[in-house]
């Protein structure tokens, strides 16, 4: 029987700025199964970057219902939601957001280190985060001494370190050129045939149909989804 990993049901997110009523998000229902791969797409001001920040359990609906791994979100509180982050979901970033003082091993390691994993074990893993990405080879460079790919695979490797519930993906192709993209895409993909739930937010049409279902927003509202956009 297939397990939804992600409920969200009838949820808006509403904005007070400068007096106005920004209603970001209005009545977003959707589902998404363990294992799927699942794009969000829709230009800028659709309510995508919304409720990509409600999904990371980085932002709270104003109303409606989200549970995450069966359970509601309404049941943390900022401690929580923050552990919840840190273990449930892995997040891969547009300009890979790697610190540049920490080789790229020790930024693999970076959300063991909060989850209190002793070094050996949290270096192990890294290790072989590392491996999964192809840059096993490359565990002491710095940020700065890798390509953009590269930079971008060391932050997909991090997202994998603490074995998250899904993979959040904003724009992860945003600073690559188109080549490297299409590397880091298929890269994403054969993880998600490993059997890893990924949630990729764009606003590019060819990367949302990397996806095996798309959902697309317009003015905080689901307008299309299936399969092809």
């Amino acid at each position: 029987m297939t397990q939804n990993i992600i409920e969200i049901n009838d949820v808006s997110k509403i904005y007070h700025l400068g007096g106005e009523v920004v209603k970001a998000l209005d009545g977003i229902s959707l589902n998404v199964e363990k294992g799927e791969f699942v794009a969000i797409i829709g230009p800028s001001g659709s309510g995508k970057s919304t409720l990509m920040n409600i999904i990371g359990c980085l932002d709270v609906p104003t109303k409606g219902e989200y549970a995450l791994d069966g359970k509601s979100i309404k049941d943390y509180n900022d401690n929580g939601l923050a552990k919840v982050r840190n273990e449930k979901i892995g997040f891969i970033f547009q300009q890979f957001n790697l610190l540049s003082r920490l080789t790229a091993l020790e930024n693999v390691e970076l959300p063991l280190v909060y989850q209190g994993i002793e070094a050996k074990e949290r270096r192990q893993i890294a290790m072989d985060c590392l491996k999964r990405v192809g840059l096993e080879n490359r565990y002491t460079h710095y940020p700065n001494q890798l390509s953009g790919g590269q930079q971008q695979r060391v932050a997909i490797a991090r997202a994998l370190a603490s074995r998250p519930s899904i993979l959040l993906a904003d724009e992860p192709t945003g600073a690559l050129d188109s080549k490297t993209g299409k590397e880091v895409i298929e890269m994403i993909k054969e993880i998600n045939r490993e059997g890893q739930t990924v949630i990729l937010i764009t606003h590019d049409l060819k990367v949302a149909q990397s996806a095996r279902r798309q959902i697309v927003l317009a003015d905080g509202k689901i307008v299309e989804q299936g399969g092809e956009v």
